[in-house]
């Protein structure tokens, strides 16, 4: 449990507050949820940086990162639909792409291999921010609903994008790992056949001297 890992755990930790705070709508409630984004999109950006300064990649930080960012951009947007400031289809898009993904990354897992997150992928972080942020202080600030809608509409498409390009670099070395298996099955199955045949021309000759 080093450093990243529990900034990691304390970005999970602001997730429930996050949700608490917006829907039972404490004075204020708008600057105090863009505060938790703010400070939960810098720890994502802080374990990162320090995990990989230090050299303190560990599996339980690997593991634990995306579920955090999960969580938090799912909480955020679910809590917007709640208070009216958020289309819900959007945030259906928004929340399943999450979801398939983190699906994906668990069958990746398994499968004994990574997909590395892209630029792309972590430029939608980012806008998930920007564009919650955005759509909590309209609430307050009329006019930046505008803008916070732009936003929501940017991070719509950049999950379908970034979605894609997940996906086709998941297939395509899930499907290397299966040719890799069928080519290991190929080389195997002679020395199983003539395994076979042994068995079965030695049967042969017990059948003969019986």
């Amino acid at each position: 449990m080093n450093l990243p890992n529990r900034l990691t755990l304390a970005r999970i930790s602001l997730v429930p507050l996050l949700v608490v705070v917006l829907l039972t709508r404490v004075p204020n409630f708008e600057f105090w949820g863009v505060l938790i984004l703010l400070g939960a999109a810098l720890t994502d950006w802080l374990d990162g940086y320090l995990a990989r300064r230090r050299r303190q990649i560990t599996p339980l930080g690997v593991l634990l990162d995306p579920v955090a960012d999960k969580l938090l951009i799912s909480g955020a947007f679910i809590a917007l639909v709640e208070l009216g400031l958020a289309p819900a289809w959007m945030v259906v898009i928004i929340v399943g792409r999450e979801f398939a993904v983190q699906g994906m990354r668990t069958i990746a897992t398994a499968e004994g291999f990574r997909v590395v997150v892209s630029d792309l992928g972590k430029a939608k972080m980012v806008l998930q921010v920007c564009a919650a942020s955005l759509l909590l202080l309209a609430s307050r600030f009329p006019e930046l609903h505008l803008a916070g809608t732009l936003a929501l509409w940017l991070v719509m498409l950049f999950a379908l994008v970034s979605a894609v390009r997940y996906f086709n670099e998941f297939w395509r070395k899930l499907d290397a790992r299966w040719r890799q298996r069928r080519g290991s099955l190929l080389v195997l199955r002679p020395e199983k056949e003539t395994e076979r045949e042994r068995e079965r021309e030695q049967e042969d000759k017990d059948v003969i001297v019986h």
